[in-house]
Parts: C-alpha cells; structure tokens; sequence
C-alpha cells in the first residue's frame, strides 16, 4: 500500500478514487491533483511510479488536509459552543444544525427511540 499523507490509500483502486480515502480531498481535489500531476490514463496506485506518488505527495501536502483538517473543524465547532451561538447549542445538544427538522426524522443525530411502556395506551 503506498501512503501519503500518512493514510494507507489501496493499491488495487484508480489514482482518484484511492486517493479520496484522505480526509479533506473530494471527488473534485482529487481529480484536480490527478491533472496537476500530469497522470494520464487513469491508472491503478500499483502502477503508478516511486516519482510519481512522491509528485502526488508534493501537491497534497500543500492543502490542510487529515489531522489538520481535523483539528481546525473541532476548533471551528468549540468556538461556537464556547461563544454560545444558536448553532453552537444544537452542536452542544446533539441536533441537527442547519435547520433540519426534527419532529419526524433526524434519527442518525438524535439516536434511536426507546420505546416507553403504557405511553400510547388510550384509556377509556
């Protein structure tokens, strides 16, 4: 497996795909470092030459991408929380932030329903 910017990207896989397996670079980044280091043919990571992996390398160290990245957006969302913004509570309380409702749905943020016994029991 070749690595870079310390994440294992398989070998088996295209060049551009392989290479979304790093946090911060996309479907268009990649593409877009694929051109920039001038590889043609959409090759496999296997066949791909030692210079050219330390090219792609090059190019990807320039961007903020992986632990960086990562810090960077976890400060972003403390500062919210810190500042007590609107969206720093929704963040705060485990909500959907960006306007979403939540009455039905948001399961994935609010996490799945216990079932409470007796609640829908209609009495007479």
């Amino acid at each position: 497996m070749a690595i870079i910017a310390g994440v294992n990207i398989p070998d088996n896989k295209r060049v551009e795909i392989s290479l979304r397996r790093i946090f911060g670079i996309g479907p268009t980044k990649a593409l877009n470092i694929v051109k920039e280091a001038g590889i043609s043919g959409n090759p496999r990571v296997k066949d791909l030459t030692e210079s050219d992996l330390n090219l792609i390398r090059d190019i990807v160290d320039k961007d903020k991408i992986e632990g960086d990245l990562r810090q960077e957006v976890n400060l972003n969302i403390r500062r919210l929380i810190d500042i007590g913004s609107y969206r720093g509570l929704r963040h705060r309380r485990g909500l959907p932030v960006r306007g979403q409702r939540t009455s039905t749905n948001a399961r994935t943020k609010r996490g799945r329903r216990q079932a409470i016994a007796g609640k829908n029991i209609v009495r007479k």
